[in-house]
């Protein structure tokens, strides 16, 4: 037996060797070779952790082991709910300045790791550029739906979504110059990335699991996080503890903190003794947007709180920026600007603040 697996072994070794060779031609010479690998991401080290979350009192009454599942009653049972659940990358090439991207609303973490045409998703570029990648899914969303009680938000939307996050008027046409990728096939795959939260809305609950999932994010890195938002997902990341955090980039959050909304918030980021460097995103069709479809004032209210917040933390010691695109000459943007034609472009811009800033 023991030389029939001795043979076994020594045949596999010869088929992965003649693999080996059979990039190179007769004479020599190369038919793929390390060329074809130039632009290959390496990864290190991958796998999936939860963070933070509680555990549910015992249902009332006593367990039995012997009926087990066919207890209707669930007497006795616990449930562990309410935690985040994080999908991590670590690159070969990795530049000790890890990223942990939260989603937005109706969404979960594989909008930063695909675009709805099926190119490279911002988590993938990051990666390249040796940045880890920490891909939460928030509590009570995606691979974190675990929830002690409802209901599931099953209210249908996507026409609204269209409209409202300014793709285009009604689906599915798309706005002139649109940067969304086209065709009937992307605007399903965009529309299939949607998840429904699995209970209530809780952003306490959510901001305790992402400070958990920073916390355990900077103990795995030893390095601290810069936090990647979008969307809803902007409103939890001005919540949560900022030991761990090194820089903010927030895209297109439902608004930035205020003295009036959120005096709390507000008086964290601008009295801190260390203030760690912000950037805002913003795309298109916001000045330009059309004035009889109501979130056109909203999307102006939200860039005009982001302006106004950076204002008074750069007077107070901080560094924001405010970057409107079309103003940096990248156009047609929506809200979902990380997906769209020209995303490996705003990724570059992104890399390059963070250069400036010694994160990368």
């Amino acid at each position: 037996m023991k030389k029939l697996i001795a043979a076994l072994i020594a045949a596999g070794l010869m088929a992965v060797a003649l693999a080996g060779c059979s990039g190179a031609s007769e004479s020599g010479g190369e038919t793929g070779g390390a060329e074809a690998y130039a632009d290959a991401l390496v990864i290190s080290e991958q796998g999936y952790f939860s963070a933070g979350g509680t555990v549910t009192e015992p249902v009332e009454g006593v367990y039995d082991e012997t009926t087990n599942w066919q207890d209707p009653t669930r007497a006795g049972n616990t449930m562990h709910v309410d935690h985040a659940n994080v999908f991590y990358q670590i690159p070969a090439n990795d530049n000790k300045n890890p990223i942990v991207y939260l989603h937005g609303a109706g969404q979960s973490r594989m909008g930063w790791m695909t675009t709805p045409d099926g190119r490279e998703g911002w988590s993938e570029i990051f990666l390249k550029n040796g940045h880890s990648a920490f891909l939460v899914d928030q509590p009570r969303r995606g691979e974190a739906g675990q929830v002690s009680e409802g209901p599931v938000d099953t209210l249908a939307g996507d026409q609204a979504w269209y409209t409202h996050f300014r793709i285009g008027r009604i689906a599915p046409e798309r706005y002139e110059g649109s940067q969304f990728p086209e065709g009937d096939a992307a605007q399903d795959q965009f529309f299939r990335q949607m998840t429904p939260n699995t209970g209530e809305y809780d952003q306490a609950v959510i901001v305790a699991a992402m400070n958990e999932v920073i916390r355990m994010t900077y103990e795995k890195t030893g390095h601290k996080v810069i936090l990647m938002t979008h969307s809803q997902g902007g409103l939890v990341g001005w919540d949560v503890d900022l030991q761990y955090v090194s820089a903010i980039i927030a895209i297109e959050p439902g608004y930035a903190p205020s003295e009036m909304m959120s005096p709390g918030t507000y008086a964290k980021f601008m009295e801190a003794d260390e203030k760690i460097p912000i950037i805002f995103y913003y795309g298109d069709y916001i000045d330009n947007g059309s004035e009889d479809i109501a979130s056109t004032q909203f999307w102006q209210w939200s860039r005009q709180s982001c302006i106004d917040f950076a204002e008074a933390y750069n007077a107070a010691g901080g560094d924001a920026t405010v970057i409107n695109l079309p103003d940096e000459g990248m156009t047609g943007n929506s809200h979902f600007l990380f997906q769209e034609q020209n995303n490996a472009d705003i990724a570059a811009h992104v890399e390059a603040w963070l250069g400036e800033r010694g994160l990368n």
